[in-house]
């Protein structure tokens, strides 16, 4: 085949396609060999990167080995490094090479996992590792799920399908429960579905931040009262600010005892029930109606991959399914899954692949001591932030996040706001190591996500260190400005 006819057929003749692949495959390599040396983020050359905004389409074909260069250059060495073993914002999202393999055979051979029979094999698996997660979590025998692209969706798709069960459809005077702090996917996906603001009602946390029973039953009761209808429960396990857990098992209670639905957003802290502290701290999770959670956060998947689960496989079909005369000839009888009617999406992902290969490779047991990692090294971290005598513990480690706040020598709360407040940016700026912010009874916070099973304690030892002196210079600069003049550092 000529050049021209290749580049009309868009695709490559077989040297260049192992060269191509070879050269893409050297890179990942070095790159996972080498992160730990390299900083968390680089700097930001703002001006090259206005300049991507400003390339012209292109109408003429550019040689790969180009193309590939401008993406490590302007993508790779512009983006924070979220599997750094010393990234400890937000959630790490911490991926394994098995995945990353899975998921380019998934995209290699275009693997359509909607239709059973497009892809029996592709749907055996994905319903194969959507019973792995039952038997995980405790769900029984006659539950199913589906993968998604993130927590958003699944928490969206798990309260579309309790619309449906619970309230048929009919949203009217329907009131849903949450602690608040609850991620904010819930509030916007209750909303995507039509429920207005009012219809979720955020109970102040207490004081371990978790959902209280008590009060949540008073305000049950006077919706009740009110002529509103409560429907749905939606409980943390694992929050993002402190890993808190609501009282899962008590709340499955209270859900039974008045009829409510009980969501689990899951999303980050789901998969430490593989763990002996996790299992004690998820206690009733497997009572849950729905659980949404995230495989590419303490799973260790490459992203995206989210799963929702049901406790009844049927009430996904029950929400979704619609028939179109265009469909008909993969309409299977029996058993058989179309995945294009357990959720939002017809085009779907392999997303499955990855998982299973996954579990295929490493073993459930390494997977569940990589978990246990994160738990250990958040409670390693704290140990640290105690003995350094800079620091106030707000929350100790739980679910391997740790929260804490800067204390200065002389116990000025406003200069301790202002030092942790600024001390973020501080740390984007170096780059050697980084951890996020958040505010906590209207107090600013550092917390720390240690969930990346190759942080090892000398790079908790050496971000703590950092943090120390920067916090110390931020103090410094800081202390010597006029009270009504202590601005944040950089805007």
């Amino acid at each position: 085949m000529s050049d021209s006819s290749q580049r009309q057929a868009l695709q490559f003749d077989r040297e260049e396609m192992r060269e191509f692949g070879y050269q893409v495959i050297d890179s990942l390599v070095d790159y996972y060999e080498s992160r730990a040396e390299k900083p968390v983020a680089e700097k930001l050359d703002l001006d090259a990167l206005d300049g991507i905004l400003t390339e012209p389409l292109p109408h003429e074909p550019s040689h790969w080995r180009a193309v590939l260069e401008q993406f490590e250059r302007q993508v790779v060495d512009t983006s924070n490094r979220v599997d750094h073993p010393r990234f400890f914002a937000y959630i790490p999202l911490a991926n394994n090479f098995a995945s990353v393999m899975a998921d380019a055979l998934a995209a290699g051979y275009n693997i359509f996992n909607a239709v059973w029979l497009q892809g029996p094999g592709a749907a055996q698996i994905e319903r194969l590792t959507v019973d792995w997660l039952r038997q995980i979590f405790g769900f029984p025998a006659a539950a199913g799920g589906t993968f998604v692209s993130g927590g958003s969706v699944a928490n969206l798709t798990a309260l579309a399908v309790a619309r449906e069960i619970q309230l048929r459809g009919d949203m009217r005077e329907a009131v849903a429960y949450c602690s608040d702090q609850i991620h904010f996917a819930v509030s916007r996906g209750l909303r995507l579905l039509g429920f207005a603001p009012g219809q979720l009602r955020k109970i102040p946390s207490d004081e371990n931040f978790r959902l209280p029973l008590e009060a949540l039953r008073a305000a049950i009761a006077e919706d009740r009262a009110a002529g509103r209808r409560p429907f749905c429960v939606i409980a943390s396990a694992g929050t993002t600010n402190t890993g808190a857990v609501d009282p899962l098992d008590a709340l499955a209670d209270l859900c039974l005892d008045e009829n409510l639905w009980l969501h689990v957003d899951g999303a980050y802290g789901a998969p430490a029930v593989l763990t002996p502290q996790g299992a004690e701290a998820l206690k009733g999770l497997e009572r849950a109606h729905s659980l949404a959670l995230d495989a590419h956060k303490w799973l260790f998947q490459p992203i995206e991959c989210s799963v929702v689960l049901l406790r009844d496989r049927h009430w996904l079909p029950a929400t979704f399914k619609e028939r179109a005369e265009y469909l008909k000839d993969v309409e299977a009888e029996g058993e058989e899954i179309n995945f294009m009617y357990q959720g939002i999406q017809l085009t779907r992902q392999f997303r499955a692949l990855k998982l299973w290969m996954s579990f295929k490779v490493f073993g459930l047991d390494a997977i569940s001591e990589a978990i246990a990692a994160g738990f250990a090294n958040a409670e390693l971290a704290e140990r640290l932030l105690r003995a350094a005598g800079c620091w106030e513990i707000v929350t100790p480690a739980g679910m391997a996040i740790v929260t804490f706040r800067y204390t200065p020598a002389n116990g000025d709360q406003t200069l301790a706001d202002r030092v942790t407040q600024d001390l973020v940016e501080r740390l984007r700026r170096d780059g050697d190591a980084f951890a996020s912010g958040t505010q906590l009874r209207g107090k600013p916070v550092m917390r720390l996500c240690a969930n990346n099973p190759r942080t090892t304690p000398a790079d908790l030892e050496k971000t703590i260190q950092l943090m120390g002196r920067l916090a110390a210079e931020l103090e410094v600069q800081l202390a010597g400005l006029p009270a009504d003049n202590q601005q944040p550092a950089h805007h």
